[in-house]
């Protein structure tokens, strides 16, 4: 496995895609604003870096629902993002289960610089939907002191859909129609993700690489397919040094990857904090896209045990009128 991993981290070839963003799934995660490769020590590792999974508890078990909009009025593109999950995990194995959608429009006048006439750039708008349902098995295997490797073998059953507007409807009503877009049959393919962690007391340091093979579910007339995302990681957890049980992270993507509305390459910075013997953490966090529209949001949430081992959580994002907007709540078990 490591000489697997150690050439899978090295794999940085492009591709021109349209792909689900990294910040879909995780209520701590999100809450964090995305800055969590380094953390990653529930059950949603199985998600942002597998090999987390060998740092958290005995048994872990989550599951949520996720959401966000993006809206870019001057280049006539918007986002819609939808996922929901369930993870059930140990250090050493973990299964989970992921519904994922996304819709994107983009107006044939949209090259990512303002318009003169917002309208002009509404007419001839293309519309695309991907929606796949993901399961995955993650293993992990230790190999240093200190140091964890992990994958997550996934099988995926993706269908891509498309569809044209000629009208000047507001990008939410397009997002709107995009959820009943017809589409074509549905794919089946087996994909890769995987993860290397190393912790030295209150230092974590992570990489994770998700979609390694590319999956590709288009056709020529509507090409899609997932590209390779890798991101780093590094995280002080002060808890392990003998202080209060809070967590800093900052997380950064190694290159770009296309999505509906530009290019994405995400730099994000987070922290939390537990309360009160464990029983409310609170955590925020702040992202900013480096290249394409260079969209900011900052983000906040929190978990409430509500019995032993319970924590019910959610999250916001918020990142002004053409940026970011999101949401999300869920459950986790942990003991």
């Amino acid at each position: 496995m490591r000489p697997f991993l150690c050439a899978a981290i090295l794999i940085i070839a492009t591709t021109d895609s349209s792909a689900q963003i990294v910040e879909s799934v995780g209520n701590r995660a999100l809450g964090m604003g995305g800055a969590f490769v380094a953390v990653a020590n529930d059950s949603t590792a199985t998600w942002w870096n597998p090999a987390g999974l060998a740092t958290g508890p005995y048994a872990d078990l989550s599951i949520g629902r996720a959401v966000t909009d993006l809206d870019q009025d001057e280049t006539s593109a918007a986002r819609r993002d939808r996922a929901s999950w369930f993870a059930a995990t140990t250090p050493v194995v973990g299964l989970s289960f992921y519904r994922l959608k996304m819709i994107g429009i983009r107006g044939t006048g949209a090259t990512g610089q303002p318009s003169v006439n917002r309208q002009d750039t509404r007419a001839g708008v293309s519309m695309q939907s991907f929606s796949a349902t993901q399961l995955g098995l993650t293993v992990v295997q230790s190999i240093l002191p200190g140091v964890n490797a992990g994958a997550t073998v996934k099988y995926l059953r993706g269908t891509v859909r498309v569809g044209t507007d000629d009208g000047l409807r507001s990008a939410s009503d397009l997002l709107d129609e995009g959820e009943e877009l017809d589409g074509g049959d549905a794919e089946n393919q087996f994909d890769l993700d995987a993860g290397l962690m190393a912790v030295a007391g209150p230092v974590r340091l992570g990489v994770m690489m998700r979609n390694i093979r590319q999956p590709d579910f288009g056709t020529d007339v509507a090409p899609f397919s997932l590209p390779r995302q890798i991101r780093i990681g590094a995280a002080i957890d002060a808890e392990q040094s003998g202080g209060p049980p809070f967590i800093f992270d900052v997380d950064a993507d190694v290159r770009s990857y296309a999505t509906s509305t530009g290019d994405r390459r995400v730099v994000a910075v987070g922290a939390e904090q537990w309360l009160w013997s464990k029983r409310i953490g609170v955590r925020g966090g702040a992202r900013f896209n480096t290249v394409g529209a260079q969209e900011r949001a900052a983000t906040a949430g929190a978990s409430v045990a509500a019995h032993n081992g319970l924590y019910l959580e959610g999250y916001i994002v918020r990142g002004g009128s053409e940026a970011e907007r999101g949401w999300g709540f869920g459950a986790r078990v942990s003991f």
